[in-house]
C-alpha cells in the first residue's frame, strides 16, 4: 500500500481568530470535498478543534489548507496528534466544548 493511500487520523488544534469567521463550515465544506471523515468544534478557550480521517495526503493537505483557513481567519499555528481507534463515517460540526 502506498502511502498516500493508507487511512490515517488526526487530531488537530487550531489557534489564532479562528472563532466567528466561519472556520467550522469552511473546514467541513473543504473536509467533504477532499473526501475526509471526522468531524470539527469550537473550544471554550477560542481554538478550533477538528479530527480529520482519510487518505494520508488528503488529510495532509487538509492541515495545510487549515494553516490559511477561510478568508477572515487569522491563524496563529496548528497543533496536530494521531488519533486511533476512530472510524468516522461522515464529517459534522460538533457542539462546542
Amino acid at each position: 500500500m502506498s502511502d498516500t493511500s493508507r487511512i490515517i487520523a488526526v487530531r488537530a488544534r487550531i489557534y489564532g481568530k479562528v472563532q466567528g469567521v466561519w472556520y467550522r463550515g469552511w473546514t467541513e465544506e473543504e473536509a467533504n470535498r477532499l473526501g475526509l471523515h471526522g468531524w470539527v468544534r469550537n473550544r471554550l478557550d477560542g481554538t478550533v478543534e477538528a479530527l480529520f480521517y482519510g487518505r494520508a495526503d488528503m488529510v495532509g493537505l487538509m492541515l495545510e489548507l487549515c494553516k490559511n483557513g477561510p478568508p477572515a481567519a487569522d491563524v496563529e499555528r496548528v497543533e496536530q496528534e494521531p488519533a486511533q481507534g476512530i472510524t468516522p463515517y461522515r464529517f459534522e460540526v460538533k457542539p462546542t466544548v
